[in-house]
């Protein structure tokens, strides 16, 4: 059995790996978070993986909250630029693959099609900044083998995330303001996990690949928010506005769309529809809730 070292263990994404990592009889994955693993230091990071022996790293570790990095660009930096290179240099050292997480945020969104993983970059904040470096550094340093998946909108049953934060003001207010002029895609945690899960079957040396992965369809924010509370049986009252009516310190991507046709090709697996998804995750919280009682 491989085994699979996962930083940020403890964030929904890695949280999701960990609901799943049990259905697997493959690989064996090893969670780690900060108290383990600072992979802001490559010191502590060869120390680490020299204590076992790693046939791959899944990074799910990184410096998320977008607006608080704008005042906060050296720990985002630590985090999304420098602990990539890090792993990249101790992995190729022992031959390990490298699947990384990045973001929709390393485009401006001013595109209005589907983005493709070839399309030119341009973030316009630090969070995407700093990811896109992140990227870069992957790309010079992992000889090992590598696959950047960029994903978007990411929600799950764990943690702070939009769907959560809908749940719970749902259930305490009676109208929320949600803009409707970012248009992109849901991403079920879930889901995504399973894809990564299947990317290491197919992750070989020289694998050298960025892809995008969200679920299928397309929706707005408003859209989004909409559906929760439709599904939830909440009686909230979703408004509509511009994103402009609520300015944030680190500027949205207005399309973030993402083209997933490669990973379909590469995987040859199918992405399940945003509502679909959204379906399940809602069925999980349920389920969840009623056993905790």
């Amino acid at each position: 059995m491989k085994k699979i070292l996962v930083t940020g263990g403890n964030g929904q994404l890695g949280s999701s790996l960990k609901s799943l990592s049990k259905f697997n009889a493959n690989f064996k994955l090893i969670f780690t978070d900060v108290q383990e693993l600072d992979i802001t230091s490559e010191e502590k990071v060869s120390e680490f993986l020299d204590k076992d022996k790693y046939y791959a790293i899944i990074n799910c570790a990184a410096y998320t909250a977008v607006d608080k990095a704008e005042s906060d660009k050296d720990l985002a930096c630590l985090l999304n630029t420098q602990a990539p290179k890090f792993l990249s240099i101790q992995a190729s050292k022992r031959g390990i693959k490298l699947i990384h997480i990045s973001t929709d945020y390393v485009f401006d969104g001013k595109k209005n099609t589907p983005l493709k993983p070839s399309d030119n970059t341009l973030p316009n904040s630090i969070y995407g900044l700093t990811k896109l470096e992140g990227e870069k550094n992957i790309i010079k340093y992992c000889s090992s083998g590598f696959i950047i998946i960029r994903t978007s909108w990411l929600y799950s049953e764990f943690g702070n995330n939009f769907l959560n934060t809908m749940l719970r003001l749902g259930s305490e207010k009676e109208t929320l303001n949600v803009v409707y002029d970012q248009v992109g895609t849901p991403t079920f945690a879930r889901d995504l996990a399973k894809t990564i899960i299947t990317s290491l079957e197919h992750i070989q040396e020289d694998t050298k690949r960025i892809f995008h992965f969200s679920n299928e369809g397309v929706c707005s924010w408003y859209d989004f928010a909409r559906k929760i509370m439709s599904l939830s049986k909440l009686d909230c009252k979703i408004n509509p506005i511009l994103s402009t009516q609520y300015p944030t310190p680190a500027p949205r991507p207005s399309y973030s769309v993402l083209d997933k046709t490669d990973i379909k090709e590469f995987l040859n697996i199918e992405i399940p529809y945003w509502e679909d998804a959204l379906i399940e995750c809602i069925e999980t919280i349920r389920v969840l809730k009623s056993k905790s009682r």
